[in-house]
């Protein structure tokens, strides 16, 4: 914990559905391309970046529904991957019955579907049911919905893992096992769930902190 500095400060606006200037249409794009599995800060932070300037501040996606009006050809020429627009425009879909049933705004929708959900049936759920969506980008969502809850990608797993096996405590056999875990041990630590999940991913990169390296990026995004 002690190599992610300011964790907790980047974990809170996570919960407060703050992350992106707190543009929910931006949140879905980012958790479609991280998705695909790309470098974040390489190549998703800077194609979201994109995305914001020229469809965001230009007004032509002011809310999420917006984005099921936008022509496909004119997207890819932000992100070439059409599996990740159908998977973000399906998740606004879904977001936007929410939006009309309760009469709630975009952070609104996003936070009680949030709320509402459960990594022990995520396959069940109707976003975990969208092609492309995958318990990562599940839980990922959950996070930005104002879920203090975990990944189970591999780079957390991999931080976790190693802590656990020092630890003596076995590892969990499959990715819900390993959230529910890490969940309890949170509790136990006094630390947040999210806060865990966020450590492994600000740990050096090259000897060089993400933090430091990504200082610029790690306000808006984060």
């Amino acid at each position: 914990m002690k190599k992610a500095p300011n964790v907790n400060e980047y974990c809170q606006r996570c919960l407060k559905t703050e992350r992106w200037y707190g543009n929910v249409t931006l949140m879905i794009v980012d958790a479609a391309f991280t998705s695909v599995g790309l470098n974040y800060f390489q190549t998703v932070v800077p194609k979201v970046e994109k995305f914001r300037k020229e469809f965001v501040e230009t007004k032509k996606v002011k809310v999420i529904d917006d984005l099921l009006k936008m022509d496909d050809k004119e997207l890819e020429k932000i992100w070439k991957n059409k599996r990740s627009w159908r998977m973000a425009k399906n998740i606004v879909s879904y977001l936007s019955e929410i939006k009309k049933e309760k009469k709630l705004d975009d952070k609104g929708a996003i936070i009680y579907w949030a709320k509402n959900s459960s990594v022990k049936n995520w396959k069940d759920d109707p976003v975990g049911k969208i092609n492309g969506v995958g318990i990562n980008t599940f839980q990922y969502l959950r996070m930005m919905g104002g879920v203090d809850t975990v990944m189970p990608d591999k780079i957390v797993k991999r931080v976790l893992n190693e802590v656990l096996s020092k630890s003596n405590i076995k590892i969990p056999e499959n990715d819900i096992g390993f959230v529910q875990l890490i969940e309890n041990i949170a509790k136990d630590s006094g630390y947040k769930a999210i806060e865990l999940c966020w450590m492994t991913w600000l740990q050096s990169e090259n000897d060089t902190s993400r933090i430091e390296k990504h200082s610029r990026n790690l306000p808006k995004v984060i």
